[in-house]
């Protein structure tokens, strides 16, 4: 498939560019309570939110800072969209926040993590980012496995105040993150467990 859109192919996934015609995919994927469980305690994102703010910000982003951003994310095969995994630029471009947010027919699947391994592998090996860091509620154990199956360790628990909290606030959120200089050693760990299958 030759698309100047896509970013990569992982051996399941395709990840491309959203567009303005991906308004429909991420209503609906926003629209599932679970997904949003650790968001916004379920409720879903309007779509003129995403329709205004959201995906014309994330649209910018792509001529901004190459090679990071936001990427549809789909089947490889079927072409089937099952959510988005980000790697969100900082303002300098030299850091990109990992992200992922995956509808709930391809949970425990594998998928996360593997589009977050092929996105880490991308910031670092193609962009040349300083930093890949992620961060979600302690509470949130299939957020925080895929952010150490992608590489990145935990760095700290901390507080912020919310005005109206939701469930397990109160434990704080959690950082993780892979620095330029740690990931030769994780990419060589990576390439050995491939070449050992």
């Amino acid at each position: 498939m030759s698309d100047n859109r896509i970013l990569l192919e992982t051996a399941r996934l395709t990840l491309r560019r959203l567009t303005m015609d991906d308004v429909d995919r991420l209503v609906e994927l926003d629209a599932d309570p679970e997904v949003m469980r650790f968001l916004t305690n379920g409720a879903a994102t309007p779509a003129a939110t995403i329709r205004s703010e959201m995906l014309p910000r994330l649209l910018a982003q792509y001529d901004r800072c190459p090679g990071l951003g936001c990427w549809a994310t789909l089947d490889r095969f079927t072409g089937e969209f099952l959510g988005w995994l980000a790697l969100d630029p900082s303002d300098d471009g030299a850091e990109g926040e990992l992200g992922y947010r995956l509808r709930r027919p391809a949970w425990g699947h594998g998928l996360a993590t593997e589009g977050a391994r092929a996105l880490v592998r991308h910031a670092f090996d193609t962009v040349g980012v300083r930093r890949v860091w992620a961060q979600t509620m302690a509470v949130n154990d299939r957020s925080r496995a895929v952010m150490a199956r992608a590489g990145l360790r935990y760095v700290r628990t901390f507080h912020l105040t919310f005005d109206d909290p939701i469930p397990g606030t109160e434990h704080g959120e959690v950082e993780y993150e892979l620095l330029a200089g740690d990931w030769p050693g994780v990419r060589q760990e990576w390439d050995a467990a491939l070449r050992a299958r």
